[in-house]
């Protein structure tokens, strides 16, 4: 008979190995270039008090730009509340950090659909302390640098919050624009000052379109017309400057002796006077 035929046999057990081999192959593993549903948002990454209210609604007021109020991704967290949850991901190849890479992506694009734009920014001053998370996150993220003289941004926020003095507020404010100058030397991007962007809003916004791959449109600098959401505590910029509508002149560049010492090195590197 057939079946008694040593080749026959041969070739029996050969593909049955093969059918086992296929069966038990480890399943092909996911990156974040394959599993991102926005393979590529847009981060600005800033100190607080730095204009980064203002840019965003300039970039919000594109007809495929959305730009909404900051997200604080990363306090946007997950946990498990029984152990074998846990297990039951890392059987499917899935850590902690990588499901909330999932969760804030499609966070992001959850309000990407519901806008109808086509590019999406957050803003979140924050992201100065996880823009390393960020990139790991998105691979092909693009950012925005948005610079202001670190005296100035010290100023802003005392003018906001007074009560946690000078020596407070600059520590605290060396400490982002330290981040901020971090992020700038590791990754790529486009470098925008506020004092340029208050000074004249329709090139630096020509240039940003250029950067995102979109057409410049007048409306971009009457932010005014459009609605941006609310402006209101821990979401952004609510003072009435924001809320006028209008983009309002800087205060003067301070001079060379009110730069406090501890950020002196970081002004002279972004080459403000100092």
């Amino acid at each position: 008979m057939i079946l008694h035929d040593p080749r026959v046999r041969r070739l029996a057990r050969r593909v049955r190995v093969k059918a086992r081999r296929v069966i038990t192959a480890p399943p092909p593993v996911l990156g974040p270039e394959a599993t991102r549903l926005v393979p590529e948002p847009v981060f600005v990454i800033s100190s607080i008090r730095s204009g980064s209210t203002l840019l965003r609604v300039l970039l919000n007021s594109h007809p495929d730009i959305r730009a909404p109020h900051e997200m604080h991704l990363r306090t946007l967290t997950l946990s498990y509340s029984e152990p074998y949850t846990e297990k039951a991901m890392g059987l499917l190849e899935l850590d902690q950090r990588e499901l909330e890479h999932l969760l804030w992506d499609r966070v992001l694009h959850r309000e990407l659909v519901r806008s109808e734009k086509k590019v999406i920014v957050d803003k979140t001053p924050g992201n100065a302390e996880l823009w390393q998370r960020l990139h790991e996150a998105w691979p092909k993220a693009r950012f925005v640098f948005l610079l202001r003289h670190p005296a100035s941004v010290v100023a802003s926020q005392m003018d906001s919050r007074p009560d946690k003095g000078i020596d407070w507020t600059v520590r605290h404010i060396r400490r982002y624009v330290e981040r901020v100058d971090a992020a700038r030397d590791a990754l790529d991007g486009i470098t925008v000052r506020y004092e340029d962007l208050t000074a004249d809003p329709e090139a630096e916004c020509r240039r940003l379109c250029t950067y995102l791959g979109v057409e410049f449109t007048p409306k971009m600098v009457r932010y005014g017309r459009k609605d941006h959401g609310p402006f209101q505590v821990a979401m952004g910029d609510w003072s009435d400057k924001i809320k006028s509508g209008r983009i309002q002149e800087p205060r003067p560049l301070p001079s060379p002796e009110d730069v406090p010492e501890p950020l002196r090195a970081i002004t002279r590197k972004w080459e403000y006077p100092c």
